[in-house]
């Protein structure tokens, strides 16, 4: 049909499948809630717990995926909202960070005196829950390397799913032992399970949003590789930081007395070669001063 409407359309591929996973999750998310309340587990609650972090995370990441989509910069906002999707994953990574907080107090509160919680219920739950997060993890899959607020979604529901196969665990033991311990074990686990995945995606926004240099990037060598482009003599003012994940950034000013032009290209060349697409070179006479001075090597 028309040549201005591509449908296929990776951001719109990622909104369409979020929405789809969003009303999955929801639905199990009730029916979940309502299952814990009901028998009084605590792994259940647990993992309904972390299953709404789960929406929390879908519909925080599909508006920063929009965002990013139809947020056009501005002279205000010279990046337009790239941005956002990396604050949704600090929000989600405390979201997650609360939750088992609370598992942890709640589990510690039952020492003693652990409720009796009926094992079927929580077996045939967690089975839906397990074939829910399937589907939904299957979906997110493809899209969570390159979006940060995608992947901490992905992260979330993959430690939920951990939490189903838990809570089936707590299912079964009960049913077949009636150890009343079973249920507080398990979340104690899945709270356990998700405190580190929470703050590795901390970790990683955070050091987006402070322009720390990719741990995929050596600097140094990057530095190095510049003092080699023929004609240049120094390199000062080199800064790499990440918009967001996909898109690396550098700024770079070197010191050269040759073809400025040339300089310029062979340089753009080598950080490419690097994976920086995204580059802005200065090349200035000898003089400017700097923080590194090459050997002459043209």
């Amino acid at each position: 049909m028309g040549a201005g409407h591509d449908h296929s359309h990776p951001a719109d591929i990622r909104v369409s499948r979020m929405l789809i996973a969003a009303a999955i999750l929801s639905t199990f998310f009730v029916v979940e809630l309502v299952t814990a309340l009901m028998i009084n587990s605590i792994a259940l609650l647990a993992d309904a717990g972390h299953m709404l972090t789960d929406l929390v995370a879908m519909f925080m990441g599909l508006t920063a995926v929009l965002l990013a989509r139809r947020g056009s910069a501005s002279p205000a906002r010279t990046y337009g909202w790239h941005r956002a999707e990396v604050f949704t994953a600090v929000a989600n990574a405390v979201l997650l960070l609360g939750v088992a907080g609370f598992v942890l107090y709640e589990a510690f509160e039952r020492l003693g005196h652990a409720p009796e919680v009926p094992g079927w219920p929580m077996i045939i739950v967690a089975l839906a829950g397990l074939v829910a997060n399937a589907i939904v993890v299957l979906m997110l899959r493809a899209h969570a390397e390159n979006s940060l607020a995608i992947k901490g979604a992905y992260m979330e529901v993959v430690a939920d799913t951990v939490g189903s196969i838990g809570v089936l665990i707590a299912g079964i033991v009960t049913v077949t032992t009636q150890w009343p311990y079973a249920d507080v074990v398990v979340a104690v686990l899945v709270a356990l399970w998700v405190l580190p995945r929470a703050i590795a995606l901390a970790r990683a926004a955070l050091r987006i949003l402070s322009e720390s240099s990719p741990a995929h990037i050596d600097v140094e060598k990057l530095r190095t590789a510049l003092c080699g482009v023929d004609g240049v003599t120094g390199v000062h003012d080199l800064h790499v930081w990440t918009l967001v994940p996909g898109k690396d950034m550098v700024t770079a000013h070197l010191t050269s007395s040759t073809d400025a032009a040339g300089v310029l290209d062979r340089a753009r060349a080598v950080l490419t070669a690097h994976g920086l697409d995204h580059a802005t070179v200065q090349v200035e006479p000898p003089g400017t001063g700097g923080d590194c001075t090459c050997q002459a090597n043209w």
